[in-house]
């Protein structure tokens, strides 16, 4: 009744629909590291009262709970682990011992693993890696590379897979728009924007969304030389070359992939000829990070889903 309710009023959003839909179906134990942070908090509290998720708050207890209580945010029974208190020790030993196993051929020394356990997102993303948590949520009072390195070391990334990325849904009047790589590879070469292209393919999937894939440039297939216009020429080939079932085409300009008409009348040839684009990717982060933010805060009635970490071997995301 909700959902049908929203549309009538102009409100639905399949996108956002899709993930709750799965969330409440299967809610999942959510470590939430920086939950002495009042926004922190109250997304916990959010996401337990609407059935996504049961929480797990990271940090010292006395002042989570004075905060808690402070600002009247109720979680039923909601566990609360100190990683730097004595009662962790044991649990910061097991953890350490399974990152050192690891990383120990990496540099990294059992000395130096049981510190790092005392920090939230290496401990957090460990419960994520041994299983006594579904995903971890961090980054809002930390710098992104000091939430995503902990991830990327103790939980790693899906075998076969290079390199991780970020991507971003704008839920916009022609529909989801899906921008990427956003947040996490500063200048990828042809061939990481292939694998970012491919995993966010895959990702976009699983939202019901069928990818039709726009390789961004200032160039117009040949039209403008350099080399960024050459290296989305060369992903494009390698896409179509290792992935022939994707709709992929580039290199192109913005207002070309975004409107049929402008596309029909000056290359008629390109595979995106009336497909509607709905995946955007960019040559390199500056291009991809300023877009997403533009979007966001010049786009009349513009949501912003993410940052979406695709390519991780289990679930941990970066809020920025």
């Amino acid at each position: 009744y909700e959902l049908e309710l929203r549309k009538r009023l102009g409100l639905d959003n399949k996108v956002v629909d899709t993930l709750t839909t799965k969330a409440t179906n299967n809610p999942k134990r959510v470590v939430f590291a920086e939950a002495d942070n009042y926004k922190i908090l109250k997304a916990a509290q959010l996401s337990y009262d609407e059935g996504y998720a049961i929480p797990v708050l990271l940090g010292r207890k006395e002042k989570i709970i004075a905060l808690m209580e402070e600002n009247e945010i109720e979680i039923d029974d909601v566990a609360i682990v100190d990683p730097k208190d004595e009662s962790q020790r044991a649990k910061r030993s097991e953890y350490a011992d399974v990152f050192f196993a690891k990383r120990q051929r990496k540099g990294l020394t059992l000395f130096e693993a049981e510190k790092l356990m005392r920090e939230r997102n290496y401990f957090g993303s460990m419960m994520v890696e041994v299983g006594e948590a579904d995903c971890m949520i961090s980054g809002i009072t930390r710098r992104y590379k000091d939430v995503i390195k902990p991830a990327l070391n103790v939980v790693g990334t899906q075998e076969g897979v290079e390199k991780v990325a970020g991507m971003y849904i704008m839920n916009t009047k022609r529909g989801p728009l899906v921008l990427a790589d956003t947040t996490v590879n500063m200048d990828p070469t042809a061939e990481e924007l292939a694998e970012i292209t491919n995993l966010v393919a895959r990702k976009v999937r699983k939202l019901n969304i069928h990818p039709r894939i726009a390789l961004l440039s200032y160039s117009n297939f040949g039209s403008a030389s350099g080399k960024d216009a050459t290296k989305m020429a060369e992903a494009a080939r390698i896409i179509k070359e290792r992935y022939p079932n994707l709709i992929v085409d580039g290199e192109i300009q913005a207002n070309f992939a975004l409107n049929n008409d402008l596309l029909n009348e000056k290359f008629p040839f390109s595979e995106l000829n009336n497909k509607n684009v709905n995946t955007l990717i960019f040559q390199n982060l500056a291009a991809g990070n300023i877009a997403y933010k533009l979007l966001q805060e010049m786009g009349d009635n513009v949501d912003a889903i993410g940052p979406i970490l695709v390519g991780m071997n289990k679930s941990s995301h970066v809020v920025i």
